[in-house]
């Protein structure tokens, strides 16, 4: 006896160190699990959501207590047989069943109650502990998903040129989706594990130590393997994420490019490009599904060597008299039961270390901060007065520099024409007035105000702006001009669809109004995609419109139609005009020329045309003519 105590001394040390550290290279990966630095982000999150949190733990616990439970009646309930059988077999030399059945069958029956009552209950608390972890991780997820769209909305231009749109898509969709992952089922599993483990094994080594060490002498072999096939599944699962944002990105250029694509008859070429791109994502998912094809029959082959020692060292221990019949059908429900946490195991990790990959793409935008800032965040009203004082700009994610020392003034009410050929500078001084940018050096300053010292909103909220490069969103001729408005109302709109001459071929369309155009305007031609452009620019009545080339898509006669309808407008606010056509420029007060970033010309009209060989006149000798000139 004194050496069979020893024995269960010795074992069960060893037990409670293997059951703590179990293999140390997955021991040092779960505790680098716990310490992740990009995941730490999200514990704002779960303060938040804390009480969930901590029912859901509660939960766990006790889901687990009733699936721990029916094994010890299990046992009993066999011991009560087998010790019945016995008993009356030395008093009457046989055993009769009916004198079983009716001595013992009752209990039996009592036993069998109690094992469907455990599982009732252990059913009722899984499934509060599914609604509130797994509610939580959606609850999260949700927030995260508006932290990241509302954040995307503070950046820059500049952030805008530097990422393309499938990798802005998929860090608020795939990435989000990863992390919420780990929030719901990684945590969720990643508990139930350890409670789990904890229950079972304690009860294992109230009943025989020596028995639960060989039981769970395979578990050291399954850890390694679970650390060594993560450690391929995380650098394989990174592949697959790369590939996966790139396949998005072709996929939103080439549906954004179709008419391009149609036209230039590329569809095949466009085909291959995506079938390979798909390929490529293909081999990588198959890499990864290899490593899972070979991950659970190992575990499940493992688990069957713990449940074929428990059975083989358990009939050993029985005939010693150390345990019971009852004990070796309890201990195979307990390595049955650890099969799922174990296998879970290597889950778990590998969604954390899918979360903490993601959410390090998610953080390195969140962590990028707008350089568009006021220090004096001044909210004051805007008259129009514009003034640009040795200002020169080089774009910070090109280093092109395109603006050189330019200076100019207009009072308030006034308008200004800019002309200028591809690449001079022209929209990149429409970027200023809108503080997309600030100037490498110099100032822009608004009725006195230097640009930097006003709040950013405040400023855009007195600009209409209309961008060469026409955006409609999918939506009614309706929305789109009411989208420049602060209110959706009904004699705003008409009165800016007539001013943009658009009122007279939206009538003409069978739903007005309420004609939906399709994704960027794709139902609209490219002259009443300006003019809906123009109308949203106008509808909001603003003190400084900028239109930015934007009448280039509509014949001389329109143009002629729609500038004389923004005389009215024009006169009551400052006015930036953008144009290649002196037509729309000659209207305007003073006239700037651009010529890789520098005013080359400046002055009215006539005093433009009174400079010999001046560029200005040259241009307008040939539209004068008749000839379809630009600026070269």
């Amino acid at each position: 006896m004194k050496e069979r105590d020893l024995w269960n001394k010795v074992a069960l040390i060893c037990i409670i160190f293997a059951s703590r550290t179990t293999n140390l290279p997955v021991f040092y990966e779960i505790l680098k699990i716990s310490f992740l630095k990009e995941l730490k982000f999200l514990n704002k999150y779960f303060w938040k959501y804390r009480y969930r949190l901590i029912l859901g733990l509660i939960f766990i616990v006790i889901s687990n207590y009733f699936a721990v439970k029916p094994a010890v009646y299990v046992r009993d309930a066999l011991d009560l047989v087998k010790n019945a059988v016995v008993d009356i077999k030395q008093k009457t030399g046989v055993v009769d069943t009916t004198i079983l059945v009716d001595e013992f069958g009752r209990q039996v029956v009592i036993y069998g109650l109690l094992i469907l009552a455990m599982a009732f209950m252990r059913g009722v608390f899984l499934f509060f502990m599914r609604q509130t972890i797994i509610v939580m991780s959606r609850l999260i997820e949700f927030d995260l998903k508006n932290e990241v769209y509302n954040h995307y909305q503070t950046l820059p231009l500049s952030f805008y040129r530097k990422n393309n749109t499938g990798d802005l898509m998929s860090r608020i969709s795939e990435d989000v989706n990863k992390v919420r992952m780990y929030l719901g089922p990684a945590i969720m599993y990643g508990i139930n594990m350890v409670v789990l483990f904890t229950l079972t094994i304690g009860h294992m080594i109230s009943v025989n130590p020596r028995l639960t060490l060989y039981v769970l002498m395979p578990l050291p072999i399954l850890s390694f393997l679970i650390y060594k096939v993560n450690s391929i599944m995380e650098a394989r699962s990174e592949v697959i994420q790369r590939n996966l944002a790139g396949l998005s990105t072709f996929v939103q250029e080439t549906f954004s490019g179709i008419r391009v694509i149609k036209a230039f008859v590329r569809e095949d070429n466009v085909i291959e490009q995506f079938t390979e791109a798909s390929e490529k994502y293909k081999e990588a998912s198959l890499s990864l599904t290899k490593v899972n094809a070979y991950f659970q029959p190992l575990i499940i082959g493992l688990i069957g060597l713990s449940t074929v020692l428990t059975i083989y060292l358990g009939g050993i221990e029985v005939t010693k008299g150390n345990i019971t019949t009852g004990n070796i059908a309890e201990f195979v429900i307990y390595v049955n039961m650890l099969t799922w946490p174990v296998t879970s195991l290597g889950w778990t990790i590998s969604l954390t270390q899918s979360a903490e990959a993601s959410q390090k793409r998610i953080n390195e935008f969140l962590k990028t901060k707008t350089d568009i800032v006021s220090d004096k965040d001044l909210i004051v009203p805007i008259k129009g007065t514009l003034e640009f004082k040795n200002v020169s700009l080089t774009y910070p994610d090109s280093g092109i520099e395109a603006l050189k020392d330019i200076s100019f003034k207009i009072e308030a009410g006034k308008s200004l024409g800019i002309l200028g050929s591809t690449g001079s500078g022209k929209s990149t001084l429409a970027n200023l007035i809108c503080r997309m940018y600030d100037p490498t050096s110099g100032k822009v300053l608004m009725d006195d105000h230097d640009l930097k010292d006003l709040n950013p909103q405040n400023l855009r909220h007195y600009i209409g702006y209309v961008p060469q490069d026409v955006f409609l969103f999918s939506d009614s001729i309706r929305n789109n001009i009411a989208f420049g408005g602060d209110e959706n109302i009904e004699e705003s709109i008409v009165r800016a669809a007539r001013q943009a001459d658009l009122y007279d071929n939206v009538m003409s369309f069978e739903h007005k109004f309420e004609t939906v155009i399709g994704e960027r305007g794709i139902t609209l031609s490219g002259g009443q995609k300006q003019r809906t452009s123009i109308a949203r620019a106008l509808i909001k009545n603003p003190k400084v419109l900028i239109l930015d080339d934007c009448l280039s898509a509509v014949d001389t006669k329109t143009e002629n139609t729609i500038l004389n309808n923004l005389q009215e407008v024009v006169g009551n606010c400052t006015s930036v005009i953008i144009s290649h056509r002196i037509s729309s420029l000659k209207l305007a007060d003073y006239i700037l020329v651009l010529d890789e970033g520098k005013i080359v010309e400046e002055g009215t009209h006539e005093a433009l045309l009174k400079i010999q060989n001046g560029t200005y006149k040259l241009l307008f000798e040939k539209q004068m003519r008749g000839e379809d000139a630009t600026v070269a």
